[in-house]
């Protein structure tokens, strides 16, 4: 027998074998905390959904649901999280915008008023189930169901979120399809709040909102001369930041069938939480569909025409 020869093929097969498990989307979930979404063995997203109330710190922790994204290389978050001691440290900017996340401050429900935004008095996002996990080569998708809980734990909104997640390969490092079904199951309800507190939103590391002007958010819009405090029904927004002493750029893009006539983006504050804002109601028994695409690129940002055919293909899926 030659030894030799068969030493090699085995560890041919085996090579083969590491490389095929690594290759592509993955899922890694760790029970009850987060679910990790790898790519070739390297983390791309995670979902957050933790839910504790043995303490109040680890209710501020974990009140809400949302997404995590991470750099190139699947080693650093680009995304802010719950960090800090308490919710009221000074040295933590905005602890409530965490990542990718959604809500409004004012929703309104059985005639009183609920902050699912800063998820105040026992406001909170719960995590139920995944109704369905799916992961290949060319891309990954996850759905969750998600009670949005009023302070006295009835079920105000039942959200069946989806996200779906690419790698084109052309500097993106991760272009994120979210898609929600609010359904208010137990009356009505009514989305409200203001463009500071409510919507769809965006959120980059904390490290932006501390660092020096240079690292700070600068935003481009679909044409010269919009006004994002007054222009609405914005199509995309892009913004560029600074972090880890790189360059990175987000692209966010509203489904042309979204309630957006009168919605208008928070896309001006320099540490770059950015995204669309509208008011809405959701009569009881029925249900809101929601369609968004994010895109993070490392390096500046594209010019706007670029920007405008990733905006075209989104809409054309």
């Amino acid at each position: 027998m030659n030894w030799t020869k068969l030493v090699a093929t085995l560890l041919a097969v085996s090579l083969i074998g590491s490389i095929a498990c690594g290759a592509g989307f993955s899922w890694k979930d760790t029970e009850g905390k987060y679910l990790d979404l790898l790519y070739d063995g390297r983390k791309v997203t995670r979902y957050m959904y933790d839910s504790d109330e043995s303490s109040e710190q680890r209710m501020f922790e974990t009140y809400k649901v949302f997404h995590h994204v991470f750099d190139e290389n699947g080693e650093n978050l680009l995304t802010n999280g719950p960090d800090g001691e308490n919710p009221y440290l000074k040295s933590i900017k905005y602890p409530h915008h965490r990542g990718v996340f959604i809500g409004w401050s004012k929703l309104q429900f059985e005639g009183k008023s609920y902050d699912t935004w800063h998820m105040s008095k026992g406001v909170r996002q719960v995590h139920q189930k995944f109704l369905k996990n799916k992961a290949d080569a060319e891309k990954a998708s996850s759905t969750a169901l998600i009670h949005w809980n009023s302070g006295e734990g009835k079920v105000m909104v039942e959200e069946k979120r989806t996200t779906t997640v690419f790698r084109p390969g052309d500097g993106t490092i991760v272009q994120l399809d979210f898609e929600t079904e609010l359904k208010a199951p137990n009356g009505e309800v009514y989305l409200n709040g203001d463009p500071e507190h409510a919507g769809f939103q965006y959120r980059p590391h904390d490290d932006v909102a501390k660092g020096p002007a240079d690292v700070k958010a600068k935003y481009l819009f679909h044409k010269k001369g919009i006004d994002p405090k007054k222009d609405k029904d914005l199509p995309w927004v892009a913004m560029e930041y600074g972090l880890n002493g790189k360059r990175y750029s987000v692209q966010y893009m509203s489904d042309p069938a979204n309630p957006n006539p009168d919605a208008v983006y928070s896309a001006y504050r320099d540490y770059g939480r950015f995204g669309e804002f509208f008011k809405h109601t959701i009569p009881a028994g029925q249900t809101l569909k929601l369609r968004y695409r994010i895109r993070v690129s490392k390096g500046t940002l594209p010019d706007r025409e670029s920007l405008a055919k990733q905006y075209i293909a989104f809409t054309m899926n």
